[in-house]
């Protein structure tokens, strides 16, 4: 039975995938952009092959998910089997339900901004919960945690590839467009994975500290770090604490403040990245 945590990882995941999907079933395929991706260079394949997308799809991605299982570990192989098996399952019910003749926009440029948006925030949300939607994404994340790059510049690094196939049989406008799109999609990615991990530093100075810390501590389950310091025009000792939180969670400490009309100094500031035990809350 999945943990409440799992659950929510797997939600996450089913509900990147809709948008990933979304991205390449009405704007990419349709349009023949040919964005770094296993989507992509199938595409490609396909012409100079003669077989279906659906089995060049399906033997790149066993061969790349081996590799992952590899060299990124179980969990992320568990999830990302699931991610490889849910996406072609979107992909066919958006052929049964919604088929196409052509590209909706009618304008690759269009076509390759939805495509960029929404397979980009489908990865972001992947790889924040350690998994990825397959193929390249895999190679971007093995780059990624053997070489400390950003996540997005990996997409992007991986996904080159794949746009420059497009000469095999696009013509060059076709190739500048993914090379653009490419680009683009790894910025997107770090972008979107910024936003999500983005947190608030809440400095506090107040003499109503010891309540301020209970209610960190006891209420919201968040760790708080104490110090003392002086003020620079009265030379009073006071105690500062400063704790890290969620965007949600600043906003229920800053309602507790307001409401107990204590007396207090607020300073906050954006983190952009956690690295440690910040997700285990106090028991």
């Amino acid at each position: 039975m999945l943990k409440k945590e799992n659950l929510r990882e797997y939600v996450i995941m089913t509900l990147a995938l809709f948008f990933t999907s979304l991205g390449v079933y009405f704007f990419m395929i349709p349009s023949g952009i040919v964005v770094g991706s296993i989507s992509g260079l199938a595409m490609v394949l396909a012409q100079l092959s003669g077989l279906s997308i659906s089995v060049i799809t399906m033997i790149l991605n066993v061969g790349l998910l081996i590799i992952g299982f590899i060299f990124i570990g179980k969990e992320f192989g568990v999830k990302t089997v699931y991610t490889s098996l849910l996406f072609p399952v979107f992909l066919g019910f958006y052929e049964a339900v919604f088929p196409l003749n052509g590209s909706l926009t009618g304008n690759n440029v269009y076509d390759l901004i939805c495509n960029v948006l929404l397979v980009g925030f489908g990865q972001a949300l992947l790889f924040n919960v350690n998994a990825s939607s397959g193929g390249l994404d895999i190679v971007a994340k093995i780059v990624s945690k053997y070489t400390h790059m950003e996540i997005g510049k990996a997409v992007t690094m991986a996904g080159m590839i794949t746009a420059m196939s497009s000469l095999l049989v696009y013509n060059i406008g076709t190739f500048i467009v993914s090379v653009l799109g490419t680009y683009a999609n790894g910025l997107v990615v770090d972008y979107f994975i910024g936003g999500i991990n983005k947190k608030k530093k809440i400095c506090i100075v107040s003499d109503e500290y010891e309540k301020i810390q209970k209610f960190i501590l006891d209420t919201m389950k968040r760790g708080v770090t104490l110090y003392q310091v002086q003020g620079g025009f009265e030379k009073e000792n006071r105690v500062e604490l400063v704790t890290i939180m969620s965007n949600n969670e600043y906003k229920i400490l800053l309602d507790f403040l307001h409401k107990a009309d204590f007396k207090v100094f607020v300073t906050i500031s954006t983190v952009n990245e956690v690295v440690g035990i910040w997700n285990t809350k106090k028991a």
